[in-house]
């Protein structure tokens, strides 16, 4: 019930200032249990996606969403709340396990998730390697998977920026998917999650790079590092000269 009143009140703003274009909504079935895999490019991602799609979208959202601190901490954790967002830990090993058994206990009541198959926001722009637990789930559960590509959304709100940009937002969603085997077979998971990340990537036209995103950051992040540190030996070397 709070979930339907959020969004009829966030519906309207959203129309009107971020203009939605959407196509392939009809892709989404109407009803038993659907996986929507999406690319993941922004924080309003999580926002946007679901206010267009009819049947409720019940995100498994990353356990930090919900125990960030001071006011922006809380009304973040209000607002996924109100979205029916499910908190999970995706860290990995047993913690990674308890998030997909979420996901299979929602899918068997019927129900609509969305999945970041990428684990974690791109650092840039790009189309990174899925994680398989996608796959486990869509043959576990019989599941349609829709795979959609999110556009704008980093330029709307950048990682870190807390108002958003106001910006037309586009969303494809492309033509459902099913798959079947034996969920011990990792060959299996990883090529139904290679074709997973394939239909988004024809969607989005994002170029595709085989690394986990959660490496790609690290890479980045120890770039930046290296240049920083370039930097201020360059300017000690100038402050000696002087």
């Amino acid at each position: 019930m709070v979930y339907q009143a959020l969004k009829s009140f966030l519906i309207p703003i959203l129309t009107l200032l971020f203009r939605p274009k959407v196509t392939g909504l009809r892709n989404v079935p109407q009803n038993g249990p659907v996986i929507i895999a999406s690319n993941h490019l922004s924080f309003s991602d999580s926002i946007f996606m679901p206010l267009v799609v009819p049947r409720k979208v019940t995100f498994l959202a990353k356990s930090e969403y919900f125990t960030s601190p001071g006011i922006k901490g809380f009304a973040k954790k209000k607002t996924f709340q109100a979205l029916g967002q499910v908190p999970v830990d995706r860290s990995g090993g047993r913690r990674s396990e308890a998030a997909l058994s979420t996901g299979l206990e929602l899918l068997k009541e019927g129900a609509c998730i969305g999945i970041y198959p990428e684990g974690t926001r791109s650092p840039d722009g790009k189309l990174y390697k899925g994680r398989t637990g996608i796959a486990r789930m869509a043959i576990e559960s019989g599941a349609a998977v829709v795979p959609v590509a999110m556009f704008n959304t980093a330029e709307i709100q950048p990682t870190g920026q807390v108002v958003p940009k106001v910006q037309q937002v586009e969303m494809i969603f492309g033509e459902a998917m099913y798959f079947e085997g034996d969920t011990s077979d990792l060959k299996l998971l990883r090529d139904i999650t290679d074709q997973i990340m394939h239909a988004i990537q024809e969607i989005s036209g994002q170029e595709y790079v085989d690394m986990y995103a959660s490496e790609a950051k690290t890479i980045i992040a120890a770039a930046i590092r290296e240049r920083i540190k370039e930097e201020n030996r360059e300017k000690k070397s100038v402050k000696k000269k002087k």
